[in-house]
């Protein structure tokens, strides 16, 4: 006997809830990763002016950032072991990616070993730590993919583009103090830091695309405040200075200062982006949940008072081979139809016009994952580094008159159908 068409209709509402249910889970989780993310970019900050300094610099603030870090991780890794639930419905792609976080949360011990007896360079350090940010980053944008409501949909796509743009910033901020702490600074370096400041860019300029607009001015008038023209002061001698010109090391305090009022900025505008999402995610179950008792209502309206179908199939079995119509059921049986039908109707509009809302915030993040594949996978093939890979990237993208994205796609489906010249991509000397 088949289901009457009223329970597929409250087991679709049903697995409504589940799935936001599950996307509140996945906020709290992507707050989480945030919080250790913002500590660890501290210590690794912290790390390279310790680095450059030969030790003479920030060795107490270093314990700090990695007392404040141990419960973060802790919470973080308990908290990851439930996605192997199956109710956590987490995908292949995503075990295998907390499976590789998990393993360089553990190799930290290891690194800061290695940064305690100063057996690396401060630019390692800053690599070392970017890796393990890298896949906590890249957990963070799995985790906000699939989004079943269209408005959080938009707010996880802005949020994780602050999360990237923070990234970004911190590694700057990291970049920059080891220029100035070392006195001097490597081209690369500076191709490096230049290539940073376009990158948070065009992190933040998605991130405005998909705010709402309370957020996005707050974000704008953050650049008239005190330390973000000290920033700009800043990147101009950093980014204006010839190869072997010797920088004023006295500096280093005052650019840490400043590029960590930014990224203080960027943690608010993220934690106030999470709280929306969690306020979001709760009113959008609120409001499934409230549906869901109406329709078992009708439900029971319907196991109470069912339609008439005997004189139904009276009338269409009649002699004079009238057609049934609703005017042949009385007049309760004609409102419990139209009060199912219209449940059904209302929830499949609202579906229609949650998929064409759906599509431009997964286009945005679908777009973001194939730049970085193709950018790894040219970095990979050439023996680049991540800003000149993307600068090729960029200027190919232009050369051919084709959009990054369609570009990235082509490289990656058929490699030997699109050629670079890795010696004409050079960062241009200029300030953001």
């Amino acid at each position: 006997m088949f289901a009457p068409a009223s329970q597929f209709a409250l087991r679709a509402k049903q697995r409504e809830i589940a799935a936001l249910q599950l996307l509140a889970d996945r906020i709290e989780l992507v707050d989480l990763i945030g919080r250790t993310i913002h500590v660890l970019q501290r210590e690794r900050g912290i790390t390279s002016i310790f680095l450059a300094s030969g030790g003479k610099r920030f060795s107490e603030e270093r314990m700090t950032a990695r007392g404040e870090l141990a419960p973060l991780i802790a919470q973080l890794q308990a908290h990851l072991e439930l996605q192997l639930a199956p109710e956590r419905a987490a995908s292949s792609r995503m075990l295998a990616l907390i499976a590789w976080v998990l393993l360089d949360l553990d190799s930290l011990d290891a690194l800061r070993g290695r940064i305690d007896r100063r057996g690396m360079s401060a630019p390692a350090s800053v690599l070392a730590f970017s890796k393990v940010i890298g896949g906590l980053m890249e957990l963070v944008f799995q985790l906000a993919d699939g989004a079943p409501e269209p408005a959080i949909s938009r707010l996880l796509v802005a949020l994780v583009h602050v999360v990237q743009g923070k990234e970004e910033a911190g590694q700057e901020r990291a970049v920059g103090a080891h220029m100035f702490a070392s006195g001097g600074f490597p081209a690369d370096q500076q191709q490096r830091l230049l290539h940073l400041i376009h990158a948070q860019d065009r992190s933040l300029e998605v991130f405005e695309n998909f705010a709402d607009a309370a957020q996005a001015d707050w974000w704008t008038s953050r650049a008239l405040t005190p330390h973000a023209g000290a920033l700009m002061r800043l990147r101009r001698i950093l980014c204006g200075a010839q190869a072997g010109e010797t920088l004023d090391a006295s500096l280093t305090e005052s650019w840490f200062d400043a590029s960590s009022a930014r990224i203080t900025d960027l943690w608010h505008l993220q934690l106030a982006l999470t709280a929306l999402g969690r306020a979001a995610c709760d009113a959008s179950i609120a409001l499934a949940q409230q549906a869901l008792r109406d329709s078992e209502a009708l439900l029971q309206a319907l196991r109470d008072t069912p339609p008439t179908h005997a004189q139904a199939l009276d009338h269409f079995f009649a002699g004079d081979g009238a057609p049934v119509s609703s005017d042949t059921l009385t007049g309760a049986d004609r409102a419990t139809v139209s009060s199912l039908k219209s449940v059904l109707e209302a929830q499949s509009a609202r579906l229609a016009r949650m998929e064409v809302e759906l599509d431009e915030a997964r286009r945005a993040l679908h777009e973001r994952k194939l730049v970085q594949r193709a950018k790894h996978a040219l970095m990979a093939r050439h023996g680049l580094s991540e800003d000149v890979a993307f600068r090729l990237l960029q200027k190919t993208s232009m050369d051919r008159n084709r959009s990054l994205v369609e570009l990235a796609e082509e490289f990656l489906i058929a490699p030997e159908t699109v050629s670079f010249s890795p010696g004409h991509a050079r960062p241009d000397k200029r300030s953001s």
